[in-house]
């Protein structure tokens, strides 16, 4: 296990491995009590039904997203997401993840299924971003150097680097080049890296990129919006042992 630097711009504590871990404004360290260090995040995305988030849980994912965009596959209603929640242990950050979206839905989302982590995946301005009063991460589409220049406009609690294609603005499966997202871990904040990852790459990709944390979604599915737990266990046990 291993703490992260990183800037994030409120405090914030993660549960994890036993221990709590705070990184507080303007502080590049993190500060560590019981004299353990955390792990590397696992999050995975576009759960759907309660029981594929109890078994990405129990096999010691991190933080769970679920999708408020309604023309995603992986679309889930605000009541589905919520009687999931109330489900899931305490541990758990709960992510909304939303794109373009009107403040009322995202309000909505937040009070009825008690997000902890708020994540923005279209045009959302900085402005827009930081008005929910939660932590939050904006997603970047990643498609060459030049992608880079966005990120530090937004002052967010960490940013997300996913692959850029022309129809989908997430949840492709294709990758991007990783030395880009090595080129952005020098850039303030704490780093998501998501984009083709699977249970064959992510030790790969974590060893090359020291993310903060990793993102999949299609990665360990059996079909859009439903899990493969056998691919969930896989790809939690090799990103926590990379």
């Amino acid at each position: 296990m291993r703490a992260k630097r990183g800037w994030i711009s409120n405090m914030f504590w993660w549960w994890t491995n036993s221990c709590f871990v705070c990184f507080e404004t303007d502080v590049q360290q993190a500060y560590v009590s019981m004299g353990t260090l955390m792990s590397l995040i696992v999050k995975i995305c576009g759960i759907t039904n309660k029981d594929d988030a109890l078994a990405a849980a129990a096999a010691g994912a991190d933080a769970l997203g679920f999708v408020f965009y309604d023309r995603s596959p992986r679309h889930v209603a605000l009541e589905t997401a919520a009687g999931i929640v109330r489900q899931l242990p305490s541990f758990v950050v709960k992510v909304g993840v939303f794109l373009d979206a009107p403040e009322d839905l995202v309000y909505r989302a937040i009070a009825d299924c008690g997000l902890t982590l708020l994540q923005f995946h279209g045009d959302e301005t900085p402005e827009y971003c930081a008005q929910f009063g939660l932590m939050h991460m904006k997603a970047f589409r990643v498609r060459n150097a030049a992608s880079l220049e966005a990120l530090t406009k937004y002052p967010s609690d960490a940013w997300l680097l996913d692959a850029w294609t022309a129809d989908k603005p997430g949840g492709s499966g294709q990758k991007f080049n990783w030395d880009l997202a090595v080129a952005a871990n020098n850039l303030g904040r704490p780093i998501f890296l998501a984009g083709g990852l699977t249970p064959e790459n992510v030790a790969e990709a974590i060893q090359k990129v020291r993310p903060y944390g990793v993102d999949v979604s299609s990665g360990v599915e059996a079909a859009p919006g439903r899990k493969d737990h056998t691919k969930v266990r896989a790809f939690i046990k090799a990103a926590k042992g990379a």
